[in-house]
């Protein structure tokens, strides 16, 4: 039967794994052939432990039915705002609306399996975090870490200062990739700091396939902690503003415009509602293409239990031998024989 055939997946060159072992079994061998008695025993339970040791590198295994993987063949750049305001107090209750950002990412990430994800954030610049990489671990990684803007060094930002960073980056995949599409994704609240007008995405629109624009915040607006270089990047103290918590306030005007630009949707975000993404383009979704993974049942935990037992053999005799070398040099307790003039002989 197929399934039952025994198949390896070795966890170094099995070249490798045989060059580090065979100098050891060849002591081993030559000790087995010296010894005698129980030493002879003893050596072939080492010999039987290294060649345990062996096949559990070797990862033997049992390979089941395959199962179809879907591949997303679509390039996804997600535009994520680090400004002050990111951390605001007011999603899911008092929680910073950055978390809503990373749970989001998250879902976007679970929805395209396989597609490559970029990402940018931007506060007073924009900068490529991230370029093009299928590494969703490193992404999922990096938005773990990320911090806002330190709040001294703030001087307001526009929330379209990234749409040149955008562009470019779109056009080198399109370049690169002609036959994959490109998905864009933009986190934000639309607050708009500078006195000047937000700088428009449509330059992208024509690159952009799908994708949306995703508003975080209130009407009431959420106060912000105070962010610092420090390693937690916060502080526990507020944003003030007049005497008072300074609120930061999502504007969906200014959203709505970059979703315009973007030609995608635009869609606020609260913790309660579950967040609708579009379907990836038609032609680039396919299933099987890719490969197909096998289901295999792992073996290499039997070799495991034989190196535990043996091992267990050969600590029990250590330790009879340590308590037998403890009693051999404990001194006497006998008491010394006197002469019959009272003194010790």
């Amino acid at each position: 039967m197929e399934g039952e055939t025994v198949i390896f997946q070795p966890v170094l060159n099995v070249f490798l794994l045989a060059l580090l072992c065979a100098p050891v079994a060849a002591l081993a061998v030559m000790a087995l052939i010296r010894a005698t008695g129980r030493g002879r025993a003893l050596w072939a339970m080492r010999l039987v432990m290294l060649l345990a040791c062996f096949v559990m590198l070797l990862r033997p295994g049992i390979p089941g039915g395959a199962t179809e993987t879907l591949a997303t063949d679509t390039d996804i750049v997600l535009v994520v705002d680090t400004t002050a305001s990111i951390v605001a107090e007011d999603w899911d209750g008092d929680k910073p609306r950055l978390d809503g950002v990373r749970a989001d990412v998250q879902a976007i990430v679970d929805e395209y399996p396989g597609a490559r994800f970029a990402l940018i954030t931007f506060d007073a610049t924009a900068d490529l975090r991230m370029p093009l990489t299928t590494d969703t671990t490193a992404l999922v990684s990096s938005l773990e870490v990320l911090r806002p803007e330190v709040t001294s060094q703030s001087r307001g930002s526009s929330i379209g200062i990234a749409n040149q960073l955008l562009s470019g980056t779109l056009s080198n995949a399109a370049e690169s990739s002609p036959d994959r599409s490109r998905m864009v994704f933009y986190f934000g609240d639309g607050e708009q700091t500078v006195s000047s007008a937000p700088e428009p995405f449509d330059g992208s629109a024509e690159l952009t396939d799908a994708g949306a624009v995703l508003g975080y915040g209130t009407a009431e607006g959420g106060p912000m902690k105070l962010t610092t270089g420090g390693v937690d990047g916060s502080s526990s103290e507020y944003i003030e503003y007049e005497g008072a918590n300074a609120l930061s306030v999502i504007d969906e005007g200014n959203l709505e415009a970059i979703a315009s630009d973007l030609g995608v949707e635009y869609q606020h975000r609260t913790a309660d509602a579950a967040l609708t993404l579009p379907e990836a383009p038609s032609t680039t979704t396919t299933y099987a293409e890719s490969g197909t993974v096998g289901n295999v049942t792992e073996l290499y935990w039997v070799a495991a239990l034989v190196i535990v037992a043996l091992l267990g053999v050969e600590l029990t005799r250590a330790s009879m031998l340590v308590a037998r070398l403890r009693l051999l040099r404990a001194p006497s307790t006998s008491p010394r024989r006197r002469t019959t003039d009272g003194g010790a002989a």
